[in-house]
């Protein structure tokens, strides 16, 4: 009679579950967003509305150290996207162009991370080892998507430079070239530049290069190889970088004469990773350890992307999730991601483990700057389309385009409801603008959902999710921050 009776409670209280269930349900209705589809963006226009004069002044440089100041900087600069060095090309190629470079980083950030982890016991600080491993490059990572103008030398000279989080060393093409790709300013001269130093082979800063040599004046050499072949390689120096009129003296870079197979227009790259050689760690006292970006959409906005550094890079109001570090890589910037909601609702088969970094450094989310469509490994893919598609059946489908197998026919829509997409980090819920995942692919109206499944356990967030959000990284208090409305 007891059995009955607890059997009895039992089937009362699912019901009563039940019941609060569908209640929630019914209360709850499916969540969707307005998005004004626009058509691919064609090139933007390369220009500069903060440009500044070529600098010559010495005594600002001397005042400058970062080594020697105490001083906190603070520096605001323009960032354009890559296409903007390809003006001539259409839209469609620009786009095909975008997803070729996007599939090449994402392919050698995986290859990278895998044979850190896969290193055991982790590579010690400051062993050397000739040429026979590589420093990690954007460039040779598809490169990074956004570039800006700074000055390099004294007087200094302005050139592109390549923006990557994905980078730790910071470098340019130098002559006399051997071989040097195609740029869009004068190759830098360091034999013009009264800051150009060049640095011993026993140097701290020589030992911290992954892959290094010496000269036969034992001054140190640097060398970044490519999976392709491709190859840079010259003189390990420091020099002056001047940022519209703020200059920062004794920067290690890379001075390289021998550049084959890489990226065309920029003249090098300032790496913003998390490792001892990037620009952020090796000016961390300068700026506070802080930098920030706010990415625009190219299809809504003509105002510049923007980039800033010191104090004034964490907005106000901006939620915050701490920084994870990977015990086997340095360089890339790990957050936690523990779950999506599609239309108001979590996702019920993404867990926070699909997302979790183990103890060897195997899986994890990283965000990054130069990769453009974001990576969910692929159970947390999967589930996340399916629930997207579920709330999008009053939507024409279109066939799959490139690596994505979710498209819409959109063509002569000027207003469609689509279901709402939320990123939860921890401390920090992403709720994201419906023109960062689902984008035009095409001049006809074919609009994509802009994430894709991989098998690797690592996840990748793109840039294009990033959109509009000013995306804040305080290294100081190990967390990155995400503010949206940060272009205004």
């Amino acid at each position: 009679m007891g059995q009955k009776s607890r059997n009895n409670r039992l089937f009362h209280s699912s019901i009563i579950l039940l019941l609060v269930s569908l209640s929630a349900a019914l209360s709850s209705p499916f969540q969707l967003q307005t998005l004004l589809p626009r058509p691919l963006p064609s090139a933007p226009t390369l220009s500069w509305h903060d440009s500044e004069p070529e600098s010559n002044s010495l005594e600002e440089t001397s005042q400058l150290d970062p080594l020697s100041s105490n001083t906190t900087l603070e520096v605001q600069l323009e960032l354009h996207h890559v296409d903007a060095l390809s003006s001539e090309d259409t839209p469609e190629l620009l786009f095909d162009l975008r997803l070729q470079r996007d599939a090449l980083r994402s392919g050698t950030i995986y290859s990278l991370v895998s044979k850190a982890v896969a290193r055991n016991p982790p590579r010690a600080a400051g062993r050397r080892s000739g040429f026979s491993s590589s420093i990690i490059s954007g460039l040779a990572q598809g490169s990074g998507e956004y570039f800006t103008r700074l000055g390099v030398g004294t007087p200094a000279r302005n050139l592109y430079m390549v923006l990557d989080t994905g980078s730790d060393v910071v470098w340019v093409q130098c002559s006399p070239c051997k071989s040097c790709y195609s740029q869009s300013d004068p190759i830098f001269d360091p034999t013009k530049s009264a800051s150009f130093s060049g640095i011993p082979c026993r140097s701290p800063l020589c030992r911290s290069l992954d892959s290094s040599g010496c000269n036969q004046r034992r001054m140190c050499l640097y060398q970044v190889s490519y999976g392709d072949g491709s190859v840079t390689f010259g003189d390990f120096s420091t020099e002056t970088l001047t940022f519209r009129r703020t200059s920062v003296g004794r920067v290690a870079l890379g001075c390289g004469h021998d550049n084959e197979g890489l990226f065309v227009g920029a003249a090098g790259l300032l790496g913003l990773g998390r490792g001892i050689l990037s620009f952020p760690s090796q000016t961390g006292s300068r700026f506070n350890r802080k930098f920030s970006y706010c990415l625009v959409d190219r299809s809504a906005s003509s105002k510049p992307s923007s980039l800033v550094f010191g104090d004034a890079a964490i907005p106000r109001g901006a939620l915050f999730t701490p920084l994870l570090t990977n015990p086997k890589l340095d360089t890339f910037y790990y957050i936690e991601l523990l779950g999506i909601s599609v239309g108001g609702t979590r996702v019920p088969k993404i867990s926070p483990s699909l997302f979790k970094m183990d103890q060897d450094g195997n899986g994890g989310v990283i965000i990054d700057s130069g990769t453009s469509v974001t990576r969910l490994t692929q159970p947390a893919y999967t589930a996340t389309r399916d629930a997207f598609r579920l709330g999008a059946t009053h939507l024409k489908r279109a066939p799959d385009f490139s690596l994505f197998d979710t498209c819409f026919d959109l063509s002569g829509q000027t207003s469609v409801k689509v279901p709402t997409l939320v990123l939860h980090f921890r401390g920090a819920d992403l709720s994201l603008p419906a023109t960062n995942y689902l984008i035009p692919v095409d001049s006809s109206g074919t609009f994509c959902f802009a994430f894709a499944g991989t098998m690797n356990g690592l996840s990748i967030i793109g840039n294009i999710q990033q959109q509009g959000f000013r995306v804040a990284y305080d290294l100081a208090g190990s967390r990155v921050g995400f503010s949206p409305r940060g272009c205004a």
